[in-house]
């Protein structure tokens, strides 16, 4: 296995939720990381679906150590570049481009594409990817969709994300070939608005014992 390959498996599997977070201010962004650390929920991924995205990778490298801090909604060799610059340690797309294959491949920093079809999943594992995320999960056939990939594309491992809340989480962490799944039920909009650190230390505490 790949030094890349080794990194990334250590991170995802050392808890069943990765937290996947919007950072609309911030001020945020530390605190936040703070709460979902102590929760036992070191490995983060920050999305950049917001002016101050990569800003916030940076401030939680520099100042939450114990923190994994991880890009996502990286769509261009540009974005891959921004986040690795600012501290990201792994780095998670949507989807799959010759662009971010490039880009990646002379990165040290490891790299989560996104596959939603079998033909995607394919396509990935002939670039060398064992390691993939199942986006969007739910609106893509859910856990029996993975259930059904587990035989014929069974080296292949999955984060899945998209639409996994606490009812059906178990669904997907029981299947084989789910190595852990992306979430954001754990820091709740509204928690986050209210710097209610304690609610999603709580809720990153509840996620840390799913497995």
């Amino acid at each position: 296995m790949h030094k890349k390959d080794e990194a990334l498996l250590g991170i995802l599997e050392g808890q069943p939720v990765i937290p996947v977070l919007k950072i609309d201010r911030l001020a945020d962004a530390v605190p936040l990381a703070q709460a979902l650390v102590r929760g036992g929920l070191p490995a983060i991924e920050i999305t950049l679906r917001t002016p101050d995205a990569i800003d916030a990778i940076r401030l939680v490298s520099e100042e939450v150590p114990d923190a994994i801090v991880g890009a996502g909604t990286i769509l261009t060799s540009k974005d891959f570049s921004q986040a690795v610059a600012a501290g990201a340690r792994f780095i998670v797309s949507p989807g799959i481009t010759q662009e971010l294959l490039d880009v990646a491949s002379m990165s040290e920093v490891p790299f989560l594409p996104g596959a939603a079809t079998p033909s995607e999943v394919m396509a990935a594992r002939e670039e060398g990817y064992r390691l993939l995320k199942f986006f969007p999960a739910e609106q893509a056939g859910g856990a029996p969709f993975l259930k059904a990939l587990s035989s014929p594309l069974a080296t292949i491992r999955f984060c899945p994300t998209g639409g996994i809340s606490l009812k059906n989480v178990r669904d997907y962490l029981s299947l084989p070939n789910v190595i852990c799944v992306g979430g954001s039920w754990v820091a709740p909009e509204k928690e986050i608005a209210a710097g209610n650190w304690a609610a999603i230390e709580e809720l990153a505490r509840e996620a840390r014992s799913l497995r």
